[in-house]
């Protein structure tokens, strides 16, 4: 039986299964029964609620904002409205910043049985991002929480109450998350909370955070969830990101529970054409079948979940998850080391086994890992300029070319050095095809990661490579690699090593079994190798898309190679004498890896926009207060042909320039004719007992307002329109107060330590381009406005003695 034709059909099956694994299910109609939740009947909420682009204190929120209460009041929920002025401190960040703005959250309650048990809430946001309707983000959230009431009713009287929190103001900073739990007296109630959020238009949902101890909460997740996408990796990798939901709120408020998420069409995330007709179907229906079941489950009989030590846990295939205790990891990795210990055992009686091929062994398993980093990187710097989510928005117009480029250039060293390996491949050529990948990438600019990974992978290779390794002590020094780093991650942190460890667990398995790729039936590897390998490499498969969906980092994809060889090595690892057959696999593995960089070429020379995907264009008119002066500016990384051509009407050239009141990157700018637009007006008198009172009244027509303080004498007890905040609680600094949907007054008081001066700098943010200015020309259907495009920055300043 020939390896390399199982090897194969192995990598075809697995990737069939991941593509089955990940897709979501199928949308119910809306004339599904009553009883069961619809994804037709919630896509109608959806098209009412994402009409238009609809932020914090807009007219389109006000109009969402009564949708949402009318769609409450025929449930039976009796919604009522927190309005607020909200402002949080962000704690990670040096700067002292204050997010802020009115809100009016919709709060209602389908009341239970027993009013007096810790009721259940779902939670969505339903405010969008300046410049999208947020089909996703998160009208779906608020039409499947409302469908989910509909379905609750359908069944009877729940056990509990079941509270419904719509949030405003989450885009703005999570405030009406912060007005709620810090003030609303139903937040002391909840016992259980399920957050509902989106970062993309599509794709399988994930429950990617939970509260403290979640055991009880891993468990409930067990017993009702249906195709689960969850693992403790991405609540470990989500709680050291700076991302942030409202379920962060709730979370430090110490309330248990979920949070679910789909990722998938990320081009779409926080975009124009996060639309209705965008917005996958299958994924509002997955995330309205995962969250029902746990609505269901704690608004029945049963007790909410209880707190426990936190649980390793990952899905696997269909509705079956794992999770066990952060202990009983150490048992994975001593029946890992035992069939290990038995399978090497096997091979020395066999005579298959020796030291100095185990040592090259580990080698081979670093050069793998390095090289194919190094030409993960590699391509990354090809398709596309930059990183950040604008520069990376001409990958995501085209997700599927660039994740199959990534998938070939990582299959190809899958099996590039496994047969380096086994054939003895001369260490100046290892080396020179690392080093190669690693200054490709210097043409772009220079890139320490490129330098490193090549030189890494180089010096691996130098030192590995040059007579053949038989396959048992190649295989078992790449298993080696696996056990230390698996040991590693049990002892650092437990939640991560299952990622090794379970594909370590079956590849141990298979080296017993076959006796290290040694054993004297010649069909056992090749027929135990597919059978073990196929589900494994799927499984790794479906994470590295997780990854590779939540991270622009492709160099990371490596680590899923490198797992993948654990169980395909004995199937991929060359023969000492090439014949035929080799020297076609090594054909086809030099074309696979030449395809995917051939992809990355192919992304950077040709152009990703269509009407689906249209270019990213962003244009601003900025200005101080009364000046005689005014800029275009626009911070696109790269200019739009578009922007550029506005910012260039008024004979200016565009260039880079920066102001941190504006942004925090660089941006371009170019003159523009100046227009009678009003900035924020301020004063600062004193009172009687000394403290000083700073008003600040935005103009009229701003939808947001940014304003930086810095005192030169220490200020306390400083409140901001009676609600104490933590501002100039250093002298010297900065501090920022970034306000959407701004109030008409900003009072500002403050006790000095004595005599001294205060700088006050402003910046207005108009909801549309102003009339007084002259109208930007027509985008045609491949260009669209993004964020806070089409809108004027007025800048005023003062600096206040006392």
């Amino acid at each position: 039986m020939n390896r390399l034709a199982v090897l194969g059909l192995t990598l075809v099956v697995a990737l069939i299964l991941a593509l089955v694994a990940g897709r979501p299910p199928s949308p119910k109609p809306a004339t599904a029964p009553a009883d069961v939740f619809s994804a037709g009947r919630a896509l109608t909420d959806v098209g009412v609620i994402a009409r238009e682009p609809h932020p914090t204190g807009s007219v389109e929120n006000a109009r969402a904002r009564d949708y949402i209460a009318s769609r409450m009041t025929a449930l039976g929920l009796s919604p009522q409205v927190q309005a607020d002025l909200s402002l949080r401190k962000v704690t990670r960040v040096e700067q002292p910043v204050f997010l802020g703005g009115r809100i009016e959250n919709i709060i209602g309650v389908l009341p239970g049985r027993d009013r007096s048990a810790p009721a259940l809430a779902l939670m969505a946001h339903y405010d969008s991002v300046p410049g999208s309707p947020g089909a996703a983000d998160d009208a779906a959230g608020v039409a499947t929480a409302l469908e989910i009431a509909r379905v609750l009713k359908a069944r009877g009287t729940p056990a509990r109450d079941v509270i419904f929190l719509f949030t405003d103001g989450e885009e703005a900073g999570l405030l009406g998350a912060e007005a709620f739990f810090a003030r609303h007296p139903l937040a002391g109630r909840i016992g259980f909370l399920v957050n509902m959020e989106a970062r993309g238009g599509g794709g399988l949902v994930q429950m990617f955070q939970t509260g403290a101890q979640n055991q009880g909460t891993i468990d409930l997740l067990q017993r009702t969830a249906s195709q689960p996408s969850a693992s403790s990796l991405s609540v470990l990798l989500y709680s050291a990101m700076p991302n942030d939901t409202d379920f962060t709120i709730a979370r430090a408020a110490r309330i248990d529970g979920m949070n679910f998420a789909f990722i998938g069409r990320q081009f779409d995330y926080h975009a124009a054409t996060s639309t209705p007709a965008n917005l996958d179907a299958g994924s509002l229906q997955h995330l309205g079948d995962q969250v029902t079941a746990v609505a269901l489950e704690l608004s029945g009989s049963s007790p909410l979940p209880a707190r426990g030590p936190d649980k390793v846990f990952s899905h696997v295939f269909g509705d079956l998850m794992i999770a066990y205790p952060a202990a009983a990891g150490w048992l994975v990795l001593a029946v890992c080391a035992g069939l290990l210990a038995l399978a090497v055992r096997n091979a020395r009686r066999r005579g298959a086994l020796d030291a100095p091929g185990v040592v090259r062994g580990v080698g081979a398993a670093l050069y793998l890992l390095l090289l194919s980093g190094a030409l993960l990187h590699l391509a990354r710097r090809i398709a596309a300029d930059g990183a950040g989510f604008l520069e990376q928005r001409s990958l995501l117009a085209r997700v599927t070319v660039w994740e199959t480029a990534l998938l070939l250039i990582a299959l190809s060293v899958l099996v590039l050095a496994p047969g380096f390996t086994g054939q003895g491949r001369s260490r100046l050529q290892a080396g020179a095809l690392a080093l190669a990948a690693g200054a490709a990438a210097l043409p772009f600019g220079w890139d320490i990661a490129a330098v490193a990974l090549g030189v890494a992978a180089a010096v691996a290779g130098f030192m590995t490579f040059g007579p053949p390794v038989r396959v048992a002590p190649a295989w078992t020094g790449m298993l080696l690699t696996g056990l230390v780093v698996a040991l590693a991650l049990q002892v650092v942190t437990p939640a991560a090593a299952f990622l090794v460890a379970w594909p370590l667990l079956a590849a141990s398995l298979l080296a017993a079994v076959t006796t290290l790729g040694a054993s004297p039936r010649s069909w056992i590897t090749p027929v135990a190798g597919a059978l073990v390998a196929t589900p494994v490499t799927a499984w790794i498969l479906g994470y590295g898309h997780g990854v590779f969906l939540g991270l622009d980092l492709p160099a990371l994809l490596a680590l899923f190679t490198w797992l993948a060889a654990f169980c395909l090595w004995p199937l991929a690892h060359g023969a000492p004498e090439p014949g035929r057959m080799e020297a076609r696999a090594g054909l086809v593995t030099a074309g696979v890896l030449i395809a995917g960089l051939g992809l990355a070429i192919f992304l950077r020379l040709t152009s990703p926009w269509s009407e689906r995907h249209p270019e990213v264009t962003v244009v601003q008119h900025l200005q101080d207060a009364g000046a005689a002066e005014a800029r275009l500016i626009s911070t696109e990384p790269r200019l739009s042909d578009w922007s550029a051509a506005v910012l260039s009407r008024d004979g200016g050239r565009p260039s880079r320039t920066k102001d941190p009141l504006v942004a925090r990157r660089d941006f371009w700018a170019a003159p523009a004719r100046p227009a009678p637009l009003k900035g924020a007006e301020m004063s600062l008198s004193g009172l009687d007992d000394d403290r000083q009172r700073l008003v600040i009244r935005p103009p009229a027509d701003a939808a947001g307002l940014t304003l930086d303080l810095r005192s030169n004498t220490l200020a306390t007890a400083v409140t901001v329109n009676g609600r104490p905040a933590g501002l100039m609680a250093s002298p010297g600094v900065w501090n920022r107060i970034r306000l959407q949907a701004p109030p008409e007054t900003l009072v500002i008081e403050f006790q000095p330590a004595g005599p001294g001066d205060l700088e006050v700098r402003t910046l207005a943010r108009s909801g549309s381009w102003p009339a007084q200015l002259t109208p930007l020309p027509a985008r045609v259907p491949r260009e669209m406005a993004f964020g806070d495009s089409d809108t004027a920055l007025v800048r005023a300043e003062a600096t206040y003695k006392w």
